[in-house]
């Protein structure tokens, strides 16, 4: 064959707007196509240039791991790649899919085509990573590859700067290189990372790939999970990313890196019954309900008592109302701990409670909906009922929960926000959200009766909510000093051990230790 055919030849297994042959020396040996599309330059201006003159630098290790990576007669990609062309570096981006031809003399035919964009990126961060994920979780003919190359921190900590950049450099290229379209891969931490990649190899020929590529003194395991065993798509990305989170909780534990596959099959297969096994007891009720007391500092009666759940044995809902989150069945669950206690609020006209609601359940109109109809069902529960927002991280949009909770205020309970002062409750929920109550963060609480900031801080809060008409709630409040603490700055309500554990029935008189009469504000 020709070589003008050979190189034909190449080209056929892709359409592109521009074809290229590298040669074994890394130049371009011949190139074909609307070069200006790409370039801004004519073919003939590309020919006999190193290709990493016409990739750009931030690309160089992805591509060349990529080329390094080809065995005579195999194909990668595609990947996007950034190029340089005269109107800046990395002004413009590429799909680029490569083929080693055999009896090619080493040479690796590339098509490539035009793509939007801006080039550029390396490795992505966890979110953006799951955010891809998510976009890529019905596409069959891709898997999720998790890598962990033991011994990468030792490596770089060991090595000189320059040489850290260049590892680091080289490890981000050899990834995106694995990676769908060069951009599918993240660092999870922990020399722990993870990409979306096309099926077909295996993980022993991926962590052979790996060892072969990446030129540092570390072992590394690789291993593919794949999505499946639950109708909901949406459910099966959530049930792997509680398995991812297992993985970069956990790592191999005392598994070798031979066996990762199997461990992370396992990990994913626990989540997926989990997700089962949790969805039945949601529809079954198989969770009871406890009371914990709220105290009204002003007479020490009780106002309230918060609804916990409990499942089984366990000592705490925690990890179950987790894996409800991460697995979106939050929602209903909160809808069914919310349909008994107002079943409770029913047979107990002298009791008034307090249900947790997520705030990813908030962003829900279809729960806002229904909560609606379960009150107007159920007239006597008006003004009995409070819901306590949770987990605010997860509001994103405060006017949407805004207009949400107005109808839920309207239809006849009290809002209370949770957790204020801790992770994403600051003052713009208090500013952005028309509330009942708020729930100081128990951190506070602890730190108070022994003065300073927190001190200070509390009795500004406090006045600055009497102002706008919303009551304070202390939490955690476990002793006298701290009872007292609150009381001196000038809370409404506390909640803690010190009026009681959460008890199976809501008991509308606290036991001992006796409640101190109210101090002057």
């Amino acid at each position: 064959m020709d070589p003008i055919s050979q190189r034909m030849l190449g080209f056929a297994f892709a359409g592109a707007d521009l074809l290229m042959e590298i040669g074994a020396d890394g130049r371009i040996a011949f190139a074909l196509g609307a070069a200006e599309t790409l370039s801004g330059e004519a073919e003939t201006a590309l020919t006999g240039r190193p290709w990493r003159e016409f990739v750009a630098r931030c690309d160089h290790a992805m591509v060349a791991a990529l080329f390094d990576g080809l065995d005579s007669g195999a194909r990668a990609g595609p990947i996007v790649v950034a190029l340089d062309t005269p109107d800046g570096p990395a002004s413009r981006r590429a799909s680029l899919a490569a083929l080693r031809l055999p009896q090619n003399s080493g040479a690796i035919s590339c098509a490539l085509a035009r793509v939007g964009g801006q080039g550029g990126q390396g490795l992505l961060s966890r979110a953006d990573f799951e955010a891809m994920a998510l976009k890529l979780a019905d596409d069959p003919t891709l898997e999720l590859a998790l890598v962990e190359l033991a011994g990468l921190t030792e490596a770089l900590d060991g090595a000189p700067e320059d040489a850290r950049d260049v590892l680091a450099d080289q490890l981000s290229g050899v990834l995106r290189s694995l990676a769908h379209r060069g951009e599918a891969a993240a660092n999870l931490g922990e020399d722990r990372f993870a990409l979306v990649r096309a099926k077909g190899e295996d993980a022993r020929a991926l962590q052979a790939r790996l060892k072969r590529l990446i030129q540092a003194p570390v072992t590394p395991g690789a291993g593919t999970v794949r999505m499946g065993g639950v109708e909901n798509p949406k459910q099966a990305i959530r049930a792997l990313r509680f398995a991812l989170n297992s993985f970069v909780e956990d790592g191999l534990s005392d598994a070798q890196p031979e066996s990762l596959s199997a461990a992370l099959d396992h990990a994913l297969e626990g989540a997926l019954d989990d997700a089962r096994a949790l969805g039945a007891t949601i529809r079954d009720r198989q969770f009871r309900l406890t009371y914990q007391p709220v105290v009204r500092l002003m007479d020490g009666r009780v106002s309230h008592h918060e609804v916990l759940v409990r499942f089984g044995e366990e000592a705490s809902p925690f990890p179950t109302i987790r894996a409800a989150e991460e697995m979106d069945l939050i929602e209903p669950l909160d809808l069914a701990i919310l349909e008994e206690a107002l079943d409770v609020l029913r047979a107990q006209p002298k009791v008034s409670l307090a249900v947790n609601v997520s705030g990813r359940t908030i962003g829900s109109d279809a729960f806002v909906t229904r909560a609606v109809a379960l009150l107007q069902a159920r007239p006597t529960a008006k003004d009995r009922l409070i819901l306590e927002i949770t987990e605010s991280a997860a509001i994103d949009d405060l006017p949407a929960a805004d207009r949400r909770l107005q109808a839920l205020r309207a239809a006849g309970c009290e809002v209370c926000l949770d957790d204020f002062g801790a992770g994403a409750a600051s003052l713009a929920y208090l500013q952005q959200l028309t509330i009942d109550i708020l729930k100081i963060d128990g951190r506070y609480i602890r730190e108070l009766q022994h003065g300073g900031r927190e001190s200070t801080f509390i009795r500004h809060l406090v006045n600055m909510c009497r102002e706008l008409d919303v009551k304070t709630l202390a939490e955690m409040v476990e002793t006298s000093d701290a009872e007292r603490a609150v009381r001196l700055a000038g809370v409404d309500y506390a909640q803690g051990w010190y009026y009681g554990a959460a008890a199976d029935a809501p008991e509308t008189k606290i036991r001992p230790p006796a409640i101190r009469p109210a101090l002057a504000r």
